[in-house]
């Protein structure tokens, strides 16, 4: 068990590692819910290969009996389903982890420094009636060593197999029940006492986003499926029928964005969800959301590049894509959560947003935000807006009338008498195709003119601490940034997260004017947010600190990072 700088705070960092099909996914999912039920804290996120059978993938489960929302790097046990994943976490290995695995694969990496548990996972499995429960007796070892009460454990494993008559729940049960006795016997010094964390919401960024938006009032979502946004598309199909959303799974990212702007037109509520190469695709139907002034939500996850670059890895590399996707000059809105409870609040925001200006709002996530599962304790339900911003078509309505607004007042056929004109060319008042040049630059100017009234809609940067030193952070990085902080022990830094990269509120300037010095983490080669930030305020971070290896930022190493930036400074 360690001790954490940040106040004391005890947790161990579980790693559950092997190839693609043996059931890591299953593990972790039962384990969160153990975890939960029995009142541990417990933050996971996951690194995975693009492949559907073999390699090498990870999942890290950090429990504390406090609340955990970041990764770090080091590893205080290591459950090892086959051999290879020993080699592929032994970079992470110290002297101080303990690491279970088969007595073969242990002896197969006998040079590895740890502490080594022999543990016959498959053996005890086909003891149980089935060699592919060695999954379930690895995830029973791991509630032993944390030291999970059993009579707790075995109802939770009951429901999570289904029918506890059934042949697969016992057989599941007992390879659980023999795991469990093995972790008990190493006496790891691993134990992690409940918190408080049963009873408190347990989901993943995808189901932030999916909820956020319900919340927001989504109706239509059609998306070609793309890692790793596709766990949005998911959750709002299975709850497709019980909120009346009409999901759609498109042949191509062309087809989706056009299908969702004729969803707005028609006054629905509508999203698609891709990643960047799924968006370089859209980019000709983000010109067209421009000229027909019609509000389009967009999640973006972002996974590394060019092309189909890392797919299951992470990182913060399309900031400027969804800045100037779309050719031609209009306005946009871009949000970045930085939490689960930020990814509802501004998925629902977006739709808000994107209907009150008729612009396309881009919410940019990760894929360390979409796989991270922890405990939340709320959704802040308060902040939803659920305002409508539809007119009525009357007689005389145009639709690009230039003598209200910006925006026009937006109608939806059949709202009224009147006629509800679209055009992706240039057009006048009414909608209709124009060569009037005058007309034209009249027009630009009032779809420019937005952006005034999208400024007193812009979100407020977060400042967490005092110090005269600032770490800007945005999007995915804020949790690892502010727990980074904490552990280098130095008063003098304050760390400033920005869930809308743009436009960029005035505060953000106006704090980092006053700094002594200012430091930008991102995942990216290049500081795209930097660059960002010196073109809007004229303030050039002193250092940087980018990972662009599709790993996210771990607390710990972050940490380390940080400080040797500062002795620069």
């Amino acid at each position: 068990m360690k001790e954490m700088g940040n106040g004391g705070r005890a947790d161990v960092n579980l790693v559950v590692s092997g190839a693609a099909g043996q059931g890591i996914k299953t593990v972790e999912k039962l384990l969160g819910k153990l975890l939960g039920r029995t009142g541990r804290f417990v933050f996971s996120t996951k690194e995975y290969m693009s492949r559907v059978r073999g390699g090498s993938n990870s999942t890290d489960l950090r429990v504390s009996a406090e609340a955990v929302d970041c990764p770090v790097e080091r590893v205080d046990l290591l459950l090892a389903l086959d051999g290879p994943a020993i080699g592929h976490m032994e970079r992470r290995i110290t002297e101080e982890t303990l690491v279970v695995a088969s007595p073969g694969d242990l002896e197969d990496r006998v040079g590895i420094r740890a502490r080594k548990a022999p543990v016959d996972l498959e053996g005890l499995a086909e003891e149980a009636g089935r060699k592919v429960y060695s999954n379930t007796v690895a995830a029973g070892v791991a509630a032993g060593v944390l030291g999970l009460p059993l009579e707790e454990c075995l109802p939770v494993l009951e429901g999570f197999f289904g029918d506890p008559d059934s042949e697969d729940v016992k057989g599941n049960t007992k390879a659980f029940k023999a795991g469990f006795e093995k972790g008990g016997d190493l006496d790891a010094g691993l134990e992690i006492e409940p918190g408080e964390a049963a009873g408190m919401l347990l989901m993943s960024g995808g189901d932030a986003v999916g909820m956020g938006a319900l919340a927001g009032g989504v109706r239509f979502i059609c998306s070609y499926p793309m890692s790793p946004s596709t766990a949005v598309l998911v959750f709002l199909a299975r709850h497709a029928r019980r909120f009346g959303i009409v999901v759609e799974q498109a042949e191509d990212e062309i087809s989706a964005v056009n299908m969702g702007l004729g969803a707005w037109y028609t006054g629905a509520r509508a999203m698609v969800t891709t990643s960047g190469g799924g968006l370089s695709l859209m980019a000709e139907g983000v010109s067209l959301c421009g000229m027909l002034e019609t509000p389009m939500v967009f999640h973006v996850a972002q996974r590394p590049g060019p092309a189909t670059g890392l797919p299951t890895r992470t990182g913060q590399e399309d900031l400027e894509l969804v800045l100037h996707a779309g050719h031609g000059e209009f306005p946009r809105i871009v949000l970045a959560p930085g939490t689960l409870e930020q990814a509802f609040a501004l998925t629902a925001r977006a739709f808000m947003l994107a209907e009150k200006h008729q612009v396309p709002v881009f919410l940019l996530t990760d894929q360390n935000l979409m796989d991270t599962f922890y405990q939340v304790r709320e959704l802040p339900l308060d902040d939803v807006d659920t305002t409508r911003f539809l007119a009525e078509a009357g007689e005389d309505y145009r639709r690009y009338s230039l003598d209200e607004g910006p925006p026009s007042p937006m109608a939806v056929p059949g709202s009224g008498t009147g006629l509800v004109c679209l055009d992706s060319d240039e057009h006048d008042e009414e909608g209709h195709i124009t060569e009037d040049l005058d007309l034209r630059v009249r027009m630009v100017d009032k779809r420019l003119g937005k952006m005034e009234g999208i400024a007193e809609d812009v979100l407020e940067p977060e400042l967490c601490g005092e110090g005269s030193i600032i770490v800007v952070s945005w999007g995915s990085t804020r949790n690892a940034c502010l727990e980074a902080a904490a552990l280098t022990g130095r008063d003098d830094l304050a760390v400033l997260h920005v869930c809308q990269p743009y436009p960029l509120s005035r505060k953000v300037g106006e704090i980092l004017e006053g700094a002594d010095a200012v430091i930008t983490v991102e995942g990216n080669a290049t500081g795209q947010f930097g660059r960002l930030l010196r073109d809007l305020t004229g303030i050039t971070p002193d250092a940087e600190i980018l990972r662009y290896d599709g790993l996210p930022f771990r607390a710990d190493t972050l940490a380390e990072q940080l400080s040797s930036q500062l002795e620069g400074i």
